[in-house]
């Protein structure tokens, strides 16, 4: 049977309920424990209040995160929006505590500005214009956000100092892969804004780490996960001039062989590019049937050792260079760095 996933909603419609929440207190002094915003799309969203109070100078309402079915970090988070009034008719949004701050371009927010993104500031905006009372300062807090932060990738994307506030929409649907995918991008955005046009691809921690050691600035240091295809595109698109694919000899050996989505329930041919290019420097075939018989290519490696045939790598990291510049039909140059788990740069081209 068919499993249907809960939707939920984003921590902006969060701040939003909560604002519609501390807007009614504040006008008719009245304390709800529920709310229906509209999210940006037309649909009607009810959110429960956790609780509304009154505080020096304005209305602090809770709102505890509900992210569905969806494996959001923040579910169950307490996201605080506290309320002011102010003169004239401009909102102010102000980042709280475990709220981050802008600190690199390439984003859709300015520098200095509280990572309250667009889409949270419409919802807000428009739960606003329901009350017609003018100007207001808007705080979102959410108290263990600077620790949930580095779950995330806000510490390579310049948000610093806790999460942000986000959502397209105000419903969180559970995650998709094309929504996994392009929550990526935005790193690339970054690192072109700080005037990178190389930029280092790690698809996991041991090219990043490595990467590292390399001396490769932090800042060109672009997590793709196994999506590496979907990110080569996304750097031409950004008419970055160069990348540098660097990763464990099994991830990127896929690559080699012309897989650009490395998961390795799509595609997982490690093994078989390892054997193939050690036979075609001569490897007998009882040793090609040993490698083909590993159980990791760390074992994989170690037949390879014993062979004297270090040089296949090189020759897999040409070829992985070769089929992502063809990937991408040439419009950007690629280099490849195979590493093993332990850190040691195996090839290269």
């Amino acid at each position: 049977m068919k499993k249907f996933l809960r939707s939920g909603y984003t921590t902006g419609a969060c701040a939003a309920a909560g604002v519609k929440a501390a807007l009614i207190f504040m006008t008719v002094g009245k304390i709800v424990r529920e709310v229906e915003i509209i999210a940006l799309d037309g649909t009607p969203l009810k959110i429960p209040v956790a609780g509304v109070e009154k505080i020096s100078g304005g209305i602090r309402a809770e709102v505890i995160k509900f992210s569905g079915d969806d494996p959001d970090i923040t579910n169950g988070a307490s996201v605080f929006t506290t309320v002011k009034k102010i003169s004239g008719y401009e909102i102010i949004f102000r980042a709280g505590i475990g709220v981050g701050t802008i600190t690199k371009a390439g984003l859709q927010l300015k520098i200095g500005e509280p990572a309250i993104n667009p889409g949270p500031r419409k919802l807000i905006r428009n739960v606003a214009e329901e009350f017609k009372i003018g100007g207001l300062e808007i705080e979102i807090s959410i108290p263990n956000g600077e620790e949930l932060a580095k779950k995330t990738l806000n510490p390579v994307l310049g948000v610093e100092g806790g999460l942000s506030i986000i959502g397209t929409t105000g419903i969180l649907r559970p995650m998709s892969e094309d929504a996994f995918k392009n929550s990526l991008v935005p790193q690339i955005d970054v690192a072109k804004a700080a005037g990178f046009d190389t930029l280092i691809f790690v698809p996991g921690k041991i090219g990043e780490d490595i990467a590292k050691k390399l001396g490769f600035n932090s800042g060109a240091i672009i997590q793709t996960s196994n999506f590496i295809g979907f990110m080569l595109e996304a750097a031409v698109e950004r008419e970055i001039k160069k990348i540098i694919l660097c990763g464990h000899v099994g991830k990127l050996a896929k690559v080699a062989a012309g897989v650009f989505h490395t998961h390795n329930r799509v595609a997982d041919c490690r093994l078989e590019t390892l054997a193939a290019y050690s036979a075609a420097e001569g490897l007998k075939s009882s040793e090609v049937q040993k490698i083909l018989d590993a159980n990791t290519t760390e074992d994989a490696a170690q037949i390879i050792s014993a062979n004297h045939l270090e040089k296949v790598y090189k020759k897999i990291a040409t070829r992985a260079s070769l089929r992502a510049e063809r990937y991408v039909f040439g419009k950007m140059k690629v280099e490849t760095i195979l590493v093993d788990y332990a850190g040691n740069i195996l090839g290269s081209g």
